[in-house]
């Protein structure tokens, strides 16, 4: 492949490798503090310390901390709150992968909170542009009873094999990986671009069927392609890092919007990339085993029992998944004085306190932080979830946080007795929300309406994952949104009628 074919990030990558930025952080915070004079290619490298610009807050950056499989203890958490009060805005985002986004610190500020995050093992590390983003898994992995198998372990395993190795740190572009032992289909497996879920061979052995190639972003989800492979636990890991450098070394990279894994698999088929992997493998990769995954879908919110008798989780609903910096202090509170001071959080943006005894359950029950991220939360505010918006992100069409609670709020009052369903936001095509896996989807848009430009929504209906996926499919575009709330109930009909028939009434607008 010449020079000239490179599309501009590779041409970004090829200068140096992304981890170099690394090495010139203190540098650039001390020389750049004015963020205009910043070159682009220093800009882009700053995600590989998950360091983004944005637009709509130039001078202010955003950080992504790596949480594998969600994962947190509570003296992290705080450590993380303390940064954002003291050198951000306050305002934290708990993200789809598990992960968390600290907003508005200064770039001269950057080299003090890396710094803070090495103190309580945290990294920023590679959770930006082409890298290997958030491993997810199971938020209750290795407590609740609902699993196969506890795959906490495989997830930060296959961590440390990536995490700031050079070898993984130039890939076509963004890897998403999944990996879980749950029964319940919790973590949207099915759209990863590695997927692996829970499996038993032929043998009896407990572990993971593969799949590759799943998207949810511009050009709508795709569903990963069985392979047909069976992974013991203990292969798990580097079987996946093998599928990594596969990717990196065939993958597209002349065009972006052609260089996701999904656009490889489709070239090649997964007969032949399989074979591909069996050949860096270098041995037999064992066919598929029974999967055992159930029919069910758990969001792990409310009062659950762990697998250790006594002990229950706590499943707080956060809605859309934006926080104050106090909040996540209280948080920590609560998770030391009623549980072991370990906290979850979910792919869909909540957060779980673990190891709590039944004797205090219901004094934690009544702290009055539970009023408000409620484990008993309602229909609609139980399955939401929000990308960040426009208030934060350049890409964004629509500020979504804020609309998207105050229509799941709306309706709560309005239908108190619906059943539990999902509602995701999207700002733009990206599809950072998931919004083609919902029951109902919003992705954004700008609509003329009598010579004005107004916010506008294109709606999605009967998206879902596990183990019969299926995108959502479009069935209105350019609604504003102010006519949300009385569009709702016929889209609640139309839901339900789905649901019970399968097939999708025509909507006109």
């Amino acid at each position: 492949m010449t020079e000239l074919k490179l599309n501009p990030i590779e041409r970004i990558k090829a200068e140096k490798n992304g981890l170099e930025i690394l090495n010139e952080i203190d540098d650039i915070a001390a020389q750049h503090d004015g963020w205009e004079t910043l070159e682009p290619g220093d800009r882009e490298r700053l995600k590989w310390i998950g360091t983004f610009y944005r637009k709509p807050t130039p001078a202010r950056f955003m950080m992504r901390v790596r949480i594998t499989g969600g994962q947190v203890a509570s003296d992290q958490l705080r450590t993380l709150a303390t940064i954002s009060k003291r050198l951000g805005s306050g305002i934290m985002d708990l993200t789809t992968r598990q992960q968390i986004e600290l907003r508005d610190l200064r770039i001269v500020d950057i080299p003090e909170v890396l710094e803070a995050l090495r103190d309580v093992d945290l990294s920023s590390l590679q959770t930006g542009l082409d890298n290997i983003r958030g491993v997810t898994t199971c938020a209750l992995a290795g407590l609740t009873p609902n699993e196969l198998l506890d795959a906490g372990p495989i997830g930060e395993e296959f961590t440390q094999i990536f995490q700031g190795n050079r070898d993984y740190a130039d890939l076509p572009r963004k890897l998403n990986v999944a990996i879980t032992g749950c029964l319940d289909n919790c973590i949207h497996s099915e759209t990863q671009d590695i997927s692996m879920t829970p499996a038993i061979s032929g043998a009896g052995v407990h572990g993971f069927n593969l799949a590759v190639g799943g998207k949810m972003a511009s050009g709508g989800m795709v569903i990963a392609t069985p392979l047909d492979v069976f992974v013991a636990p203990n292969d798990a890991a580097r079987l996946a890092a093998a599928i990594v450098l596969l990717f990196r070394d065939e993958g597209n990279r002349e065009k972006r919007t052609k260089a996701r894994l999904a656009f490889l698999i489709a070239d090649w088929g997964a007969p032949l990339f399989r074979e591909r992997l069996e050949e860096r493998w270098g041995a037999p990769l064992q066919h598929a085993g029974a999967d055992q995954r159930s029919d069910r879908k758990s969001d792990h919110l409310g009062v659950q029992p762990q697998r250790a008798p006594g002990m229950y989780s706590v499943g707080l609903c956060v809605p859309v998944g934006r926080v104050q910096a106090d909040q996540v202090e209280e948080l920590t509170r609560l998770a030391d004085l009623y549980g072991s001071g370990a906290i979850r959080l979910t792919t869909a943006q909540n957060a779980i306190i673990v190891d709590v005894p039944k004797a205090r359950l219901a004094a934690l029950m009544a702290e009055p932080l539970l009023a408000l991220f409620s484990p008993e939360a309602n229909a609609f505010s139980r399955g939401l979830v929000a990308c960040t918006g426009s208030d934060y992100c350049n890409l964004a069409l629509i500020e979504t946080k804020t609309l998207a609670k105050g229509l799941a709020d709306r309706m709560a009052e309005r239908f108190p007795d619906a059943p539990p369903l999902t509602m995701h936001w999207s700002g733009c095509p990206a599809s950072c929300g998931n919004h083609q896996g919902a029951d109902i989807g919003f992705q954004g848009a700008k609509a003329r309406v009598n010579g004005q430009i107004v916010d506008a929504v294109s709606i999605f209906i009967g998206g879902r994952t596990g183990i019969d996926p299926k995108p959502a499919e479009k069935i209105m575009e350019l609604v504003p949104v102010d006519e949300l709330d009385a569009l709702m109930p016929d889209l609640l009909e139309r839901l339900a009628l789905l649901k019970q028939t399968q097939s999708l009434p025509v909507l006109t607008a």
